[in-house]
């Protein structure tokens, strides 16, 4: 699943005329990027949903031959955030093993069949693409997995149990390998992060596993500032 139905506010602008997943960078839409690097990744069907500039990003979809079954999960009244995305396509997933839950402002080299291969072999309800990189939100792991959060400039923090051995500290890099039993477990409702389930069930004894994807290619296209320094290293085959 590609979550592509976000307003794009932080791109000022741009964001209110181009919805977010249909910028170009290296002559692609992020969208177009996204898709290919899952389908490359073995996917067999793409649920994408949409709120804002809905109707641009739907032709768009059906521009591309990506040569795979392509499912429009639509959010008509306000974007529903993460989880509330996936809990209101969960109708359109097959179930028939671990998906990919992809931000669709995302650019990455991440190794995305490594990743469900993390996911299968570890008897995890989710595991989730983190990183070592420098920003203001961690998402906190001990030997058990998820743990909590910590907001480096509020200085806020939260933990859901006692921690069992070293505490790390990573970035999520917004790309999930998800078991289908996920989404019977979800009892949230409206609009919430999915960190907000995975950190209930974590609490309740399920596990939600990093996998570490330091050193690999990571872009996030969040601001105008991102994405012309995106387009900068895709011309000269640098990274962020």
């Amino acid at each position: 699943m590609i979550l592509a139905a976000g307003r794009g506010t932080r791109l000022g602008p741009l964001g209110e005329t181009t919805p977010k997943p249909l910028l170009e960078v290296g002559g692609q839409t992020l969208l177009e990027r996204v898709a290919r690097r899952l389908v490359e990744a073995g996917a067999e069907r793409l649920i994408v949903n949409v709120h804002h500039h809905a109707a641009q990003i739907e032709r768009h979809l059906a521009e591309l031959d990506l040569d795979v079954e392509v499912v429009i999960s639509r959010e008509e009244e306000m974007p529903l955030e993460t989880g509330g995305g996936v809990l209101h396509a969960a109708a359109h997933f097959r179930k028939a093993g671990p998906f990919l839950l992809h931000n669709a402002d995302v650019i990455s080299e991440i190794d995305l069949p490594r990743l469900l291969a993390a996911q299968r072999g570890s008897g995890a309800l989710a595991t989730l693409a983190v990183h070592a990189r420098e920003t203001s939100r961690f998402l906190l792991f001990d030997e058990d997995g998820l743990l909590g959060w910590e907001n480096v400039a509020s200085g806020k923090s939260r933990s859901v149990r006692e921690p069992r051995g070293a505490v790390r500290r990573f970035a999520f890099a917004g790309i999930h390998a998800v078991d289908p039993g996920f989404l019977d477990l979800l009892e949230e409702r409206g609009v919430f992060s999915i960190i907000e389930p995975y950190l209930r069930l974590s609490a309740a004894g399920k596990r939600i596993a990093p996998h570490d994807v330091t050193g690999d290619r990571w872009m996030e296209i969040g601001t105008p500032e991102r994405l012309e320094a995106a387009r900068r290293a895709m011309e000269t085959g640098g990274a962020e």
